[in-house]
């Protein structure tokens, strides 16, 4: 099983001048315990099921750099891209630099988004869920050129919500054949087929019997597609966890940790991620490296 953990939240002891040591010693024992991947948020505003909205919050690529810059091994990405932030051309260029930048460690994570209240906020466009859908499509298949080959296809794109006239992508990613493309969501008509279709992997949320039926679905839109199942890497985002040796405090003890992801293991996620809650106490990544890690690699 592969494990990772996804930085959710930059309120730090501090304040905004702490934030950039913090998530550097963060990422740095994330890296250094063995987690196989680490990932931000693409937010602008904190989300209500972590914090208060006026909570700190970095943009994604931009942190990402920053991850990149203090870790050596872990893959890194975001959970997940939404895609009415940036154009097909740009998402697949900044995921392709960030995978350059780091010897091949890039995600490309992505999906329809939901946030409406920061894209209101901030002044740019918030298309209707389907409309959303169907620029989810075309990135997805401008991706798959820009991929291609040594220096993507270089061929156009003439689609209903973008034109490309050159799909050139110089340097080409080092990650072959393309950055992986995580697509993130559980929708069971659309994005589960989209991942079928288009998609590396799969992250869905929920508990064992629940995530065990999403990738029911996926399989049989695999079938339908004529695209293997096992191509897809099946991970799944849980709740975040406060991780103690005893459980004080509201907290977990690592057996528990590992009894329930071995149920998500039995499920058929093969890629855990999770959040930490007050990650920048570093003494629970080191548990969860000491503790938890070994036994589920063993599993």
């Amino acid at each position: 099983m592969k494990l990772g953990l996804q930085v959710a939240s930059f309120s730090y002891p501090g304040g905004t001048p702490a934030i950039a040591p913090t998530l550097a010693r963060v990422v740095q024992t994330a890296d250094d315990i063995g987690l196989d991947s680490i990932w931000v948020m693409d937010h602008l505003f904190q989300i209500r099921s972590v914090g208060a909205v006026d909570e700190p919050m970095l943009e994604g690529w931009t942190a990402l750099g920053f991850i990149a810059a203090h870790t050596k091994r872990a893959r890194i990405g975001l959970m997940v891209g939404g895609v009415h932030y940036r154009d097909p051309g740009i998402w697949v260029k900044a995921a392709t630099t960030l995978d350059v930048l780091t010897g091949g460690r890039a995600w490309l994570g992505i999906g329809a988004a939901w946030n409406q209240q920061e894209s209101e906020g901030l002044g740019f466009e918030f298309p209707p869920l389907g409309v959303r859908f169907e620029m989810l499509e075309e990135t997805l298949q401008i991706a798959q050129q820009m991929f291609d080959g040594e220096l993507g296809t270089q061929g156009r794109h003439d689609g209903r919500h973008y034109r490309a006239t050159r799909l050139l992508n110089s340097p080409q990613s080092i990650s072959r054949p393309r950055v992986p493309i995580m697509i993130g969501g559980g929708g069971e008509q659309k994005t589960l087929r989209l991942v079928a279709q288009y998609g590396d992997a799969s992250n869905v949320f929920g508990g064992p019997e629940r995530i065990h039926h999403k990738w029911s679905v996926l399989r049989r839109h695999c079938e339908a597609v004529g695209r293997p199942y096992e191509a897809i890497e099946r991970s799944t985002l849980q709740s975040s966890l406060r991780l103690t040796r005893d459980g004080a405090d509201g907290g977990v003890t690592p057996d528990q940790v590992v009894a329930y992801y071995g149920e998500l293991g039995d499920a058929g996620a093969q890629h855990v991620l999770f959040s930490i809650r007050d990650a920048w106490d570093v003494d629970q990544l080191e548990l969860f490296g000491s503790a938890v890690l070994p036994q589920l690699r063993e599993a």
